[in-house]
């Protein structure tokens, strides 16, 4: 594939995905999910490949999720929101390689969800995390809210989606959404030696290590292919359609008079 919204290198056992959109901190597009899955893929398949870094170009964001831009009740792209997450978060699960986030900046939205459902993650101290999705008429009730009360506790993570604060690294550290924060200078570094001590080890071991930790969360798939068909119906709705306009306008957006 001939990747327009995605950088892929590969050295030393390590493959690095990064997700190059840095003029819209990073959110993703269609294209930016398919480009996403299929680097994944390879990385899988390429069996020199040990552990796998997912990323975000620039210092600003490691990635702010859909592309609110471009969003007007569906993505253009596949599945039921016009937008592959679904195969996308699966990938990230089901690769037989380690995924360490590189959390460079802001991990707002899909990008929460994205250092959720990989393996590891090591922050920049700059970072900041969080969920928007109510803010701006969306939510994502799979992975990214079953998978993260897992990660961080129940209450915690019901906070999170239901109030949409921002979260320092360090925050993200106590609730246990990270592994790791360093200054930021030493984000690449730290990450680097993770990567290196996972590269010595058995390939087969780790394998079967992760498989065997997703399956205790699997059910969640289910809930969450369902929650995007239910997804679907709402992103056509004028309450939903209210937190886009009112993000592009730029103005406070007034859910309660379309809520039925």
């Amino acid at each position: 594939m001939d990747y327009q919204e995605v950088l892929y290198t590969k050295a030393d056992g390590i493959a690095t995905i990064t997700i190059n959109r840095p003029k819209v901190y990073n959110a993703f597009t269609a294209n930016t999910c398919e480009e996403l899955i299929d680097a994944f893929q390879d990385a899988d398949f390429d069996k020199s490949i040990g552990v796998v870094v997912l990323t975000g170009a620039g210092d600003k964001a490691f990635c702010t999720g859909g592309d609110q831009g471009t969003h007007e009740g569906g993505y253009g792209g596949r599945g039921p929101i016009g937008l592959p997450i679904e195969e996308l978060q699966s990938v990230i699960r089901d690769i037989s390689k380690p995924v360490i986030a590189r959390v460079n900046g802001f991990a707002i939205g899909g990008g929460n969800v994205l250092v959720t459902l990989c393996d590891l993650a090591i922050a920049s101290d700059r970072a900041q995390f969080g969920q928007a999705g109510p803010k701006v008429g969306s939510v994502d009730a799979g992975f990214g809210t079953a998978l993260l009360a897992r990660v961080v506790g129940e209450k915690k993570a019901r906070e999170i989606w239901y109030l949409c604060r921002r979260y320092t690294a360090d925050q993200a550290l106590q609730m246990g959404l990270v592994n790791a924060v360093v200054p930021h200078d030493e984000l690449d570094a730290e990450v680097r030696k993770w990567c290196d001590e996972i590269v010595e080890k058995s390939p087969t071991a780790i394998a079967l290590a992760k498989k065997s930790f997703n399956i205790d969360t699997e059910m969640i798939r289910g809930i969450g292919g369902l929650a995007m068909h239910s997804l679907k119906l709402y992103y056509e709705t004028a309450e939903s359609a209210e937190g886009g306009n009112a993000y592009r306008e730029k103005r406070k957006p007034n859910f309660r008079k379309h809520a039925k």
